[in-house]
């Protein structure tokens, strides 16, 4: 399964003035604000989503349409350093998850996961990287 669709919850989001966040901006719409279930932790200046089942457990964040998503995917998975290439275990995996938008309507939507321990990083709890 596949998706032409984004869910970011971090320095990828709209405003931030990084070059990846405006070569997203780009070349992708974006959709609106959605959730995800999960937690956030902060793990330097940025954070990193681990997924959860918990119902509480909700990360905001936005989604975004890719144009041309598999360049732009190729792209984000080198700066998220887990392309092709990159020694193992790397700091996030690319995946599939699903997504909710304000409206209750949910799909899916590809997504970085953290995958590094996470002993001692702090969670964020509003699950709002922007609140921290």
């Amino acid at each position: 399964m596949t998706s032409d669709r984004l869910f970011v919850y971090g320095t990828l989001m709209r405003g931030f003035d990084h070059p990846m966040a405006r070569l997203l901006a780009a070349h992708a719409d974006f959709l609106g604000e959605a959730s995800c279930r999960g937690k956030l932790v902060l793990v330097k200046h940025y954070p990193g989503l681990l997924l959860s089942d918990a119902p509480s457990d909700l990360v905001h964040g936005e989604l975004f349409h890719l144009r041309v998503a598999d360049e732009l995917l190729r792209e984000l998975d080198m700066y998220e350093a887990c392309g092709e290439g990159f020694p193992e275990p790397t700091e996030y995996l690319r995946r599939l998850i699903d997504v909710t938008l304000p409206d209750g309507t949910s799909g899916k939507a590809w997504t970085y996961v953290y995958n590094w321990p996470v002993a001692g990083l702090p969670i964020i709890e509003s699950g709002r990287f922007l609140e921290h």
